[in-house]
């Protein structure tokens, strides 16, 4: 199976959580069926994206990196990459890159978001599929090159709250109360 046939499938598969999480998934579909190349960074003006939202356990907590370039906090992911073998395994491989940890992806979404992305291009947009990971209770995470810093903040008090990633925290702690893990 493609990179490109693995979106297609998981965004079949994928029962929304909400209705402009319905949307999203449909404008996903839609893309990709019309641009096949739109599963790497080269397609323009978008490309899908593959993120992880790293919670602690009791999923009071969530790990983030201060993205380097976009110098904000941010959920760990990026790029995928044409080794990666599905939308999952590049979450996970960024995921792992990122925090330095041995972290285990939940292999349904959490959430979808379309937003632009300034240092990527004029107007191109990252497609991003959101996955959850509980952290290990002993992993000590680490600092990529990409990032300025990785640390743990309060679920209920993020930096940067931008409303996008509220929402992410909030979908992957519901999600870990309903032990959807």
């Amino acid at each position: 199976m493609t990179l490109h046939e693995d979106a297609l499938d998981l965004l079949a598969s994928w029962p929304a959580p909400t209705p402009g999480q319905e949307v999203l998934r449909q404008r996903y579909a839609d893309y990709l069926l019309t641009h096949p190349p739109g599963v790497f960074r080269e397609d323009r003006p978008h490309h899908l994206t593959a993120s992880t939202v790293v919670l602690s356990a009791d999923g009071g907590s969530v790990l983030l990196t201060h993205h380097r370039k976009a110098q904000r906090w941010f959920q760990l992911g990026g790029h995928l990459e044409p080794g990666d073998s599905s939308v999952l395994a590049a979450a996970t491989r960024e995921a792992r890159e990122e925090s330095g940890l041995a972290l285990d992806l939940d292999p349904a979404p959490v959430q979808l978001s379309d937003h632009a992305v300034e240092f990527c291009g004029p107007g191109v947009h990252h497609l991003d599929v959101r996955f959850l990971a509980v952290a290990p209770a002993d992993g000590v995470p680490t600092t990529s090159t990409e990032s300025l810093d990785v640390r743990w903040w309060p679920a209920a008090d993020l930096p940067d709250p931008d409303p996008d990633l509220v929402e992410l925290v909030a979908l992957a702690v519901r999600r870990l109360d309903l032990g959807g893990r």
